[in-house]
């Protein structure tokens, strides 16, 4: 199975179409956890989980963290559901608390993330590595090798569909900052791949 990563453009307009749809279907559930009711939580849970607990692996890299978090943001997630307005749908606000959860995480064990404000940042010139087919399971096995900094960055961008400017407020860091790591983290990405011999 091959994987193309040259998606993000549409991927938060196709996401944000896609839960739409899907939360038109199950508000009646979202309205039964304001209730308080217990059997629509587990519901809601059993929809959202694995893409939720994903999206955690993505950023924390670690198995028994993504579950914490995922644990985490669905307790935050039910006992704040009174604030949840409906201004955007039900999954892209959960997603973002198990991100902010994620990072804060990563917080903890002190990620880096190099500032270069002020400093001239040459354009890539080198074949977009976005536009090779690649396996799903060596760019999974690759991006668990990245510095936490660049995997952030990277996985917010390609997977999550955000842009340098909601990157940069996310992780509180200059717009500059997070186009540097996700050039850095592309390369990074790109030579890992081609030492496990699955790029040119």
């Amino acid at each position: 199975m091959k994987i193309t990563l040259s998606f993000n453009q549409n991927a938060l307009e196709n996401v944000t179409n896609l839960e739409t749809v899907y939360i038109d279907k199950h508000a009646d559930l979202v309205n039964e956890c304001r209730r308080g009711s217990r059997k629509a939580q587990f519901e809601i849970y059993k929809l959202y989980a694995t893409a939720m607990y994903n999206v955690a692996l993505r950023i924390v890299n670690d198995d028994a963290e993504a579950e914490d978090v995922l644990q985490e943001a669905f307790l935050d997630a039910f006992n704040r559901i009174a604030d949840f307005r409906q201004e955007t749908t039900f999954g892209l606000w959960l997603k973002q608390i198990v991100i902010n959860r994620s990072i804060n995480y990563l917080r903890k064990r002190k990620m880096e993330m190099v500032s270069v404000d002020g400093v001239e940042i040459a354009e890539e010139h080198e074949p977009d590595f976005e536009e090779t087919h690649l396996k799903v399971e060596a760019i999974k096995s690759a991006m668990a090798e990245l510095p936490d900094g660049y995997r952030v960055v990277l996985s917010l961008y390609l997977f999550e569909g955000y842009d340098h400017e909601e990157i940069a407020h996310i992780l509180k860091i200059t717009e500059n900052t997070s186009r540097t790591q996700y050039m850095r983290a592309k390369r990074k990405l790109n030579s890992l791949l081609v030492t496990k011999g699955v790029a040119r």
